[in-house]
């Protein structure tokens, strides 16, 4: 999938609305869901998690994190984060839209801004908070065959989806927002999946 066949697939159904979950007590987050076209073909910039992190040690995420106080606002936040740990420069980023917000068991209410990136650098990581930066191919995520889902009856969400990609495994809130743009995208097959527990 390249940048323009992206394009035109998200822009071709309606944005969502964007309901914003009443969970007061949740402090505010944002992440970028960078994407990168390399020899044609869209990539999706992923994050290895440092094992000495507090919260979601290890775990393969987008860039991004908490707001600060002197952040404008939320796309502020992801637009810093990035910036602090991958190293690209806010001028590189394209917004494209956002996806729903995203409550996690670390008591964060994320919120998703697909980006479109042309970096100008080569990606430097923040080696206190990222341990890895690297790339998918976008169709291969996006492809909801390739999605497993876990049913839960309690927690925050009733269900948590793994998208396995060669020796990685791409699980909880990071895989749910990538079905989230897999949805948007090809909303035919969005019944798609694999039970894990059914």
């Amino acid at each position: 999938m390249n940048r323009d066949e992206f394009l035109r697939r998200f822009m071709l159904h309606p944005a969502p609305r964007i309901q914003r979950p009443k969970l007061n007590r949740m402090r505010p987050a944002a992440v970028l869901i960078p994407l990168v076209e390399q020899k044609q073909e869209l990539h999706v910039v992923l994050t290895q998690r440092s094992k000495y992190l507090r919260h979601h040690a290890g775990q393969i995420s987008f860039p991004g994190g908490r707001q600060e106080q002197h952040d404008a606002n939320l796309l502020a936040t992801a637009l810093r984060e990035a910036h602090e740990e991958i190293g690209l420069a806010p001028e590189d980023v394209t917004i494209v839209g956002q996806l729903h917000d995203y409550p996690v068991l670390s008591n964060f209410i994320v919120r998703p801004f697909v980006a479109l990136i042309e970096p100008q650098q080569p990606f430097k990581l923040d080696q206190h908070e990222v341990a890895e930066i690297f790339t998918v191919p976008l169709a291969q995520v996006l492809y909801q065959n390739q999605h497993y889902v876990y049913r839960l009856r309690r927690l925050l969400y009733d269900q948590v989806y793994f998208i396995p990609y060669q020796q990685r495994n791409i699980w909880g809130a990071t895989a749910g927002m990538l079905r989230e743009l897999a949805d948007h995208v090809y909303p035919e097959r969005q019944r798609i999946y694999r039970p894990l527990n059914d």
